[in-house]
């Protein structure tokens, strides 16, 4: 039986995007129902809203906050499903986690919500592993994470009195320590070998290491006289009576 490829575009993206639309599900029964969904928003110290670590991802403040967390959750979550298919899913669990326990312990007094943490822990992966598995997979989806959600390596940091930097900051920690407890986990791409590679150290088949015998143009052929001279004087000695027969005739 034919083993299935994990390595597949397509079954990584939709459940990425089915969990987003669900996202928005859970915000348009908010608005339509007149929800207060900040209820499911963690509150740091606030022993009754610890259930908010597990719950505050699934909700926003706004469409304009779920909007811009849409996009950065769709591409970076299919990124880590497609590239690592053996711990994604542990890789979600450390930056939803992480994230929220962080804002419990050391956020500042408000109600914090969304899945920005998310999102950064999911950067911060595929970064942190690239470094980490330096393969051409783990490089090439560094890079284009990095192309396109480059700033959140500064968003980790207080800028907007309004964003949770916390989520990002604790999300991030989330994502490296995944990194480096899964980078071994998945296996790393095949090296493909072409025929002339495999060829490239056997000799030729016609000259062989003959190269390495034959002497340099340059160079004198030292072999060729030395043959020359060993030739010249067994020729002296092989007739010795002739050398008396001229003698003679002089």
């Amino acid at each position: 039986m034919k083993r299935q490829n994990a390595y597949q575009l397509t079954p990584s993206i939709m459940p990425v995007v089915f969990a987003v639309a669900l996202l928005w599900v859970i915000q348009s029964a908010g608005v339509l129902f007149h929800l207060d969904l900040s209820l499911l928003g963690v509150i740091p110290h606030d022993v009754v809203r610890l259930y908010g670590i597990v719950t505050s991802p699934l909700v926003h403040g706004s469409y304009e906050h779920l909007f811009n967390n849409t996009l950065p959750l769709i591409v970076l979550g299919s990124m880590v499903r497609y590239g690592y298919p053996s711990s994604k899913g542990k890789v979600l669990l450390w930056a939803w986690l992480t994230s929220g326990v962080g804002i419990w312990l050391f956020g500042r007094e408000s109600v914090h919500l969304g899945a920005s943490g998310v999102s950064h822990g999911l950067f911060f992966f595929l970064f942190t592993v690239s470094l980490l598995r330096k393969d051409k997979r783990s490089v090439a989806l560094m890079m284009i994470a990095f192309f396109m959600y480059g700033g959140m390596v500064m968003s980790i940091f207080p800028r907007d009195p309004g964003i949770s930097y916390e989520a990002h900051f604790f999300g991030a920690l989330g994502g490296v320590i995944a990194a480096a407890l899964y980078w071994k986990r998945d296996p790393k791409p095949a090296i493909k070998r072409y025929k002339w590679e495999s060829h490239a150290d056997e000799d030729d088949p016609v000259i062989g290491d003959l190269w390495q015998q034959s002497p340099h143009p340059d160079q004198p052929d030292t072999h060729s006289r030395h043959n020359v001279a060993q030739q010249h004087e067994h020729g002296h000695n092989a007739h010795p009576h002739s050398h008396r027969h001229d003698r003679h005739y002089h």
